[in-house]
């Protein structure tokens, strides 16, 4: 699985980096796991699915249970199994030494093909008008965020796991200042996600704070622009 734990490619000395004990960095390597950005798309549908149901009726061919998977087994594709094929096949051609994403070269042919991914689900979404225009923007924020990380990759390894959850921040203040919905609760849970899952990765030493924050900075005002631009 794609994964961004190695220590980054700028010179620090052992002074500037805390020291944590292997549980520690076990536990956070085990974190940077399970709130990986690949899931992310998955997990945003599965929310509005959850909660909202009635937004996403257009997807309705025969029944509600069917529509339903077959939007989960669409986002998967698109936005999991499809980026991880890319990875692997980079590693398997030797494109790319490793499948963790060591450094910031490593990551261009991965941004490249994820950039890809999440428009054509961007605009396929579009296209067909059955998904809410909040669910596609959505996945404009996604494009928007990546396109802009893959910028920014030229001069910092920016924090994929930050971006990934500063969009789902930024996506849920679009449904509460867009769409008027009450998403307090989920928005407090995805703070404290955030906070962990940016710790996790300072203990991994995969990123520095500057790295995390513009991560996240760049995940909610994405979000934000798509929102302003769709809904």
């Amino acid at each position: 699985m794609m994964q961004e734990h190695a220590v980054p490619e700028r010179n620090i000395t052992n002074q500037e980096w805390p020291v944590f004990p292997p549980v520690a960095r076990s536990a956070a390597q085990v974190i940077s796991y399970i709130t990986h950005p690949l899931f992310i798309p998955t997990l945003v549908t599965f929310l509005i699915l959850q909660s909202i149901p009635e937004y996403m009726v257009a997807f309705k061919p025969q029944s509600m249970r069917f529509a339903f998977d077959m939007l989960y087994f669409r986002v998967g594709i698109i936005t999991v199994l499809f980026p991880l094929l890319t990875v692997l096949l980079a590693k398997q051609l030797g494109f790319i030494p490793s499948i963790y994403m060591k450094t910031q070269r490593e990551r261009i042919i991965p941004y490249v093909a994820i950039i890809i991914y999440y428009f054509w689900a961007f605009y396929t979404f579009l296209q067909e008008g059955r998904a809410p225009r909040f669910y596609s923007a959505f996945f404009l924020g996604s494009f928007l965020a990546i396109s802009i990380s893959f910028v920014t990759n030229t001069f910092m390894k920016t924090s994929m796991h930050s971006i990934g959850w500063g969009g789902v921040i930024g996506f849920l203040l679009s449904l509460m200042w867009g769409m008027h919905m009450n998403v307090s609760v989920p928005l407090v849970i995805t703070f404290l996600v955030t906070g962990i899952v940016a710790t996790a990765r300072m203990v991994l030493h995969a990123h520095s704070p500057a790295e995390i924050y513009t991560g996240i900075f760049i995940g909610i005002i994405t979000q934000l622009a798509a929102c302003g631009i769709l809904v």
